[in-house]
């Protein structure tokens, strides 16, 4: 009986991967789950260049899970900025406190044990077991949902369960026979998804015909490659305005903690007002209306006398996943730092602000109206 692409999948694929995968990434051949779980959870939704700075840093701050398990979460924080989805490294850090507490330091090597650890989910976890424990377990990122959509032609949405549930039917069928061979093959996965078979530019749409998997690919022999995966069309992202209060006084800023499970969640921010949603005939607010909807209602007057000059200043737009955040930013200055009483609330110096774990568009606004020196923003 002649052999299926589900027969040869493996071996195609592994052999691809020795002439044309990536190679010396840092992260690459490691055997230390805790390695291999940093680098899983920084890869999802960041570019792998991005990664490449970061990654390194990141485990040089926290070597180990018991290092990272001690840290306080601002530290975490502070190390993860400009990195984005901050969930992820609050859930690092929770993560990390799991496995210190309930699996002595070390990460279990069960796909189904792994997978219920704090902001791991089924495919990080079969990450994780193929190349630290060389467990037969599959993988099912947006990459290879791609890869498979298209060989096999698997109609209907990636979202939809059952689309999404035969999807991991067939990426277990497709696994090497060989454990040993579960982390070149894992690597190799990723790598074809990433560099290859991408969304937009796949290599089979070139010049050069050289997809090993040609003359298998069920998207490619109908002519309908980049017709797959099907994609659900998205209604435009919501814009919203807010004003944010730049305060100063003497060498210090006023940072504000934004709720955890808030956007930006856990990190220090500048005051600002409740999102509204976008409008082009929007009027500025008066300086006063911008204290009561911006600070707690206990510091409004006493904020309102010590505040001396108050400056309109930039206008940021932040495009986040599915919305879109114009910030209108109003540059105060105070006679003298009155006392938060709002423990979220703190006179933060400028010397000190890189450690503390600021939004990306925060930091860099501080940095572009040279309220900070350089080299005082770096972690």
């Amino acid at each position: 009986m002649p052999k299926t692409l589900s027969d040869l999948f493996s071996q195609k694929l592994i052999a691809w991967h020795s002439r044309h995968g990536r190679s010396g990434l840092p992260w690459q051949g490691k055997r230390d789950p805790y390695a291999v779980w940093v680098s899983e959870i920084m890869l999802q939704q960041t570019q792998v260049a991005t990664v490449l700075e970061r990654y390194p840093r990141f485990m040089k701050r926290f070597p180990t899970v018991k290092k990272l398990a001690d840290a306080h979460i601002d530290e975490v924080l502070a190390e993860w900025a400009g990195l984005g989805y901050y969930s992820r490294a609050r859930n690092l850090h929770a993560c990390a406190q799991q496995v210190v507490s309930e699996f002595g330091g070390c990460f279990p090597s069960d796909p189904d044990l792994l997978e219920k650890l704090k902001g791991i989910g089924r495919s990080t976890a079969g990450a994780i077991a193929a190349f630290a424990f060389h467990v037969r377990a599959p993988i099912l990122d947006a990459n290879v949902k791609r890869i498979l959509a298209r060989l096999f032609a698997i109609e209907g949405s990636l979202q939809n369960r059952h689309v999404n549930d035969g999807l991991w039917g067939l990426a277990g069928k497709l696994l090497p026979k060989e454990n040993s061979d579960m982390p070149v093959y894992t690597q190799a996965l990723m790598d074809f998804g990433a560099t290859w078979c991408t969304s937009r530019k796949p290599v089979c749409l070139g010049d050069e015909k050289r997809c090993p998997f040609e003359k298998e690919c069920q998207a490619n022999l109908s002519n309908q490659v980049l017709s797959f995966p099907q994609k659900i069309v998205k209604a435009k992202s919501p814009e919203f305005d807010c004003d944010m209060l730049l305060i100063r006084s003497g060498n210090s800023v006023l940072l504000q903690k934004r709720p955890s499970k808030a956007i930006w969640g856990g990190l220090w921010s500048l005051p600002e007002s409740a999102w509204v949603t976008k409008s082009d005939k929007r009027t500025l607010p008066a300086f006063k209306s911008i204290f009561e909807a911006v600070l707690p209602h206990e510091l409004k007057n006493s904020w309102l006398k010590v505040c001396k000059e108050v400056i309109q200043g930039p206008q940021i737009k932040h495009v986040f996943t599915h919305r879109r955040l114009w910030m209108q930013i109003w540059e105060v200055t105070a006679t003298k730092s009155l006392e938060p009483k709002d423990q979220n609330l703190q006179w933060v110096p400028l010397k000190q602000l890189g450690r503390y774990g600021l939004p990306q568009p925060i930091k860099v606004l501080l940095q572009e109206l040279s309220l900070v020196r350089d080299g005082d923003l770096k972690n």
